[in-house]
């Protein structure tokens, strides 16, 4: 669905990141003060590998403790997600501010999740299957049926599936199932 061009999607992209940044800007408010009061750094940045396997910085809200090790969710321990941050898992909430990346362009509403420089296993097998031709995603087929970057092989088979078929009527589908609590982030280590 999409190509090099300006698309579809990407009209539909810009236009559901506004809105998001507009009307929830009262709830991206009410949690920056919450975060600030949970750990005095309310915002998490980390570099991500986009589409062409470009760099980016990805925003989102802080569930992790200051400090805690850059790995992938699934090698970090639960032992350092917060109280706030646990909320913010469970209601997919941490996503908000990447409308901001949806926006500047690194993203997509629909995609891949984005991985890790350090995830080579991942890179490798999406690089493979033509992964990296499309902007990374919030939400996608592998979110929404619960698959995360702790089964790299299995994760770069379904989204390339994804790519392959996405219509429009997949791209309201994922987002309205990610919407409506359909799936989880990555696991984390007990």
């Amino acid at each position: 669905m999409e190509n090099s061009g300006f698309n579809i999607t990407r009209l539909l992209d810009i236009l559901f990141a506004c809105l998001g940044l507009v009307l929830g800007s009262p709830v991206l408010l009410v949690l920056t003060l919450i975060g600030w009061l949970d750990t005095r750094s309310p915002l998490f940045r980390q570099i991500r590998v986009g589409r062409n396997q470009q760099p980016f910085t990805l925003i989102k809200f802080r569930t992790m403790r200051v400090g805690t090790a850059y790995v992938a969710t699934h090698l970090a321990s639960s032992s350092a997600i917060t109280p706030f941050g646990s909320f913010l898992r469970r209601t997919k909430l941490d996503e908000l501010p990447q409308l901001w990346n949806v926006l500047w362009g690194d993203m997509s509403l629909v995609g891949p999740r984005p991985c890790l420089p350090n995830q080579h296993e991942l890179i490798a097998a999406r690089e493979t299957l033509g992964v990296f031709n499309a902007r990374p995603g919030i939400t996608g087929l592998a979110q929404v049926q619960g698959i995360d970057m702790s089964t790299p092989e299995k994760l770069t088979q379904v989204d390339a599936q994804m790519l392959q078929t996405l219509t429009l009527e997949d791209y309201f589908s994922y987002i309205i199932q990610t919407v409506l609590g359909k799936g989880q982030g990555d696991k984390v280590r007990q």
